[in-house]
C-alpha cells in the first residue's frame, strides 16, 4: 500500500476526487430513495420496505460521515482549518449482504457504492493519520468488533 503524505499533491487530488464522487453518489441516492425508487418500494411487502428504509438511512449516514471528513481534509489542505482539529472518519454501520439480495438492483448498487466509498475513504483516513484501521481492511474483524461491543 502506498502511503500518502497529508500535504502532498496526491492527497489533494484524492480528497478532491473522492469529494466529487461522494457528492454525485449522495445526489444519486437522494434521487433514488426520494424519487424514482418509489415504484420499487411500492412493489415490496412491508418487511422489505422497512429493510429498504433502514438501508437508505445507513447510506445517508455513510455519505454524511464521508462528506464531513472530506470537507475537513479540504480545509486542512487549504489552510482554512487549524491543524489542531484532528478528525477521524465517523463510524457507520455495515449492510448485511444477505439482506441486500431481496432489494431492487438500483438500491443494491447504491448501497454497495456507498460501502465501497466508505471503505476507500477509511483507508485514506488511516493512511493520513498514520493509524491503519484494520477494520477497514477486514470486514470480518469489523463484524467481530461490532458484535463484541453489542454484548
Amino acid at each position: 500500500m502506498i502511503s500518502v503524505q497529508p500535504d502532498s499533491p496526491l492527497a489533494r487530488r484524492l480528497v478532491s476526487s473522492l469529494y466529487v464522487e461522494a457528492m454525485l453518489l449522495s445526489d444519486e441516492a437522494r434521487s433514488y430513495f426520494d424519487g424514482y425508487g418509489r415504484a420499487d418500494r411500492a412493489a415490496m411487502d412491508a418487511v422489505e420496505r422497512v429493510y429498504l428504509s433502514c438501508e437508505s438511512l445507513k447510506v445517508t449516514t455513510r455519505l454524511m460521515h464521508i462528506i464531513a471528513w472530506l470537507l475537513v481534509q479540504r480545509g486542512l489542505l487549504n489552510g482554512d482549518t487549524p491543524d489542531a482539529l484532528p478528525m477521524r472518519l465517523g463510524h457507520a454501520d455495515h449492510s448485511d449482504p444477505a439482506g441486500l439480495i431481496g432489494l431492487p438492483a438500483a438500491a443494491r448498487a447504491i448501497i454497495r457504492s456507498s460501502l465501497d466509498l466508505y471503505r476507500r475513504v477509511g483507508l485514506l483516513d488511516a493512511d493520513l493519520n498514520g493509524k491503519p484501521d484494520v477494520t477497514a481492511l477486514s470486514p470480518a474483524l469489523a463484524l467481530q468488533q461490532s458484535l463484541a461491543s453489542a454484548f
